[in-house]
């Protein structure tokens, strides 16, 4: 027992020591938020951006299948060395799910990025967190989970922020905001799609497949309505899927270093990001019903998010 006893004292000295110095806590802490605050700053910018095209500044405006093509494009280029260095195979992949996985995230960005140049980007980007409710009733039929009560009233509360926010039958109705619907509906169908391929893909597999298949789908339905760029606006494409893949990279190297449940309610500062960004460029001010609708949504998203994590 003595000779065991300073060797398991002199392997768990580090992290002791770690642990008890108050900079090194509070650096754990703050670098995953840091992190997750940022990747929020860059997903709005990529919102802004496609505002931006679609309301032709500095130049014609550009269409939103050409919008999503540039994210495409853009993004692998991003991710090319990353993929050249560890060479993911591709033998053998789920094809099929990739494939749908890619028409849906392709078609609900392109929906999103629409939505954006018409409406408030508060507006577009509240309603476009309801995708985790929508992943939530999806996974029912596509992954045979069961939903409890508890995440059902979620749901219910999400759906009556997104109709304050959409507000249908009133002179307040922005049509655009049906795109934004469509956009979650999309998007939430993409999420229970990458769940069921991380059961037996790679992630790098994953990623690299997604852009690929995407980044051909996009330029060819970008080619039937292509305009050429302005300088400004090729920076702007560019812009977006730069900024995506650095907001990916964020996000996961947060959850890698925080706690799940402390580091994804701080991903809803998106929708302050996108508040700031179309005030300080377009000078539109959320109003009231973006505020009390985007607390409906995101407290059923959070939620859910809680109950996930209760189950295991």
């Amino acid at each position: 027992m003595s000779n065991s006893s300073p060797a398991k004292r002199s392997a768990a000295a580090p992290g002791d020591v770690l642990a008890s110095r108050p900079g090194d806590r509070r650096r754990a802490v703050l670098v995953p938020v840091a992190m997750m605050i940022l990747a929020c700053a860059l997903v709005a910018a990529t919102m802004l951006f496609a505002k931006m095209l679609g309301r032709a500044v500095d130049g014609p405006p550009i269409h939103p299948l050409q919008v999503t093509a540039g994210r495409y494009i853009f993004a692998l280029v991003a991710l090319a060395p990353v993929i050249a260095w560890y060479r993911p195979p591709l033998r053998g992949a789920a094809w099929g799910n990739h494939m749908l996985r890619v028409a849906s995230g392709w078609s609900g960005v392109t929906c999103l990025f629409a939505a954006a140049a018409y409406m408030r980007l508060a507006d577009a980007t509240a309603i476009g967190f309801l995708n985790p409710i929508v992943a939530m009733v999806l996974a029912i039929p596509i992954l045979g989970e069961t939903v409890g009560r508890w995440r059902w009233g979620a749901a219910f509360v999400a759906f009556i922020g997104a109709v304050v926010l959409v507000r249908p039958g009133t002179d307040a109705f922005q049509p655009a905001a049906l795109l934004a619907l469509l956009a979650a509906l999309l998007v939430g169908l993409e999420v229970v799609l990458v769940k069921r391929l991380t059961n037996i893909e790679t992630p790098l597999r994953i990623l690299a497949i997604g852009n690929m298949i995407g980044g051909v789908l996009a330029v060819g339905a970008a080619s039937f309505v292509w305009i050429w760029p302005t300088p400004m606006q090729w920076m702007l494409l560019a812009g977006i899927g730069f900024a995506m893949v650095a907001a990916q990279a964020l996000l996961l190297q947060a959850l890698k270093r925080g706690d799940a449940s402390f580091v994804i309610p701080l991903f809803y500062s998106a929708l302050v990001f996108a508040g700031l960004y179309d005030y300080a460029v377009f000078g539109e001010r959320p109003g009231i019903n973006t505020v009390i609708g985007a607390i409906l949504i995101i407290g059923g998203s959070l939620v859910i998010a809680w109950r996930e994590r209760s189950r295991g």
